[in-house]
């Protein structure tokens, strides 16, 4: 079984900006789900399995650049882990600054995300 510092450091890496990294950190069979709104437009990804996450992975780390990363809280209960936290998101497209607060709820197997589900809002 994976372990809290295993589980705690997983979550430190989901800001990382490299592509090949952030793929690596999730199981094959990964279930992905992010939900939230910007500008009072909702915005859904789900994906299944890693070859449906990298494409939505790439994008984001093409789109966005991420800043002033504070975790706000992480609550680890093997294998499972929320962590709450505040990053200023920079459009690499726009150059548009979004300060926002993001809930990801991470279930780890095998030493990988098998699920992770994130829910953000701008502040």
């Amino acid at each position: 079984m994976t372990d809290r510092p295993e589980i705690e450091q997983l979550v430190r890496e989901l800001l990382e900006g490299n592509l090949e990294r952030l793929c690596a950190l999730y199981a094959d069979e990964a279930r992905l789900r992010i939900s939230g709104s910007t500008d009072g437009k909702p915005i859904a990804i789900a994906a299944i399995g890693i070859a449906e996450i990298r494409p939505w992975l790439s994008i984001l780390v093409k789109t966005f650049r991420l800043t002033q990363y504070t975790i706000l809280s992480l609550s680890v209960d093997a294998p499972r882990a929320a962590a709450h936290w505040r990053v200023d998101i920079h459009s690499k497209i726009t150059g548009v600054i979004v300060p926002t607060e993001l809930v990801d709820l991470i279930d780890v197997r095998g030493g990988r995300i098998s699920s992770h589900i994130e829910f953000f809002v701008p502040v």
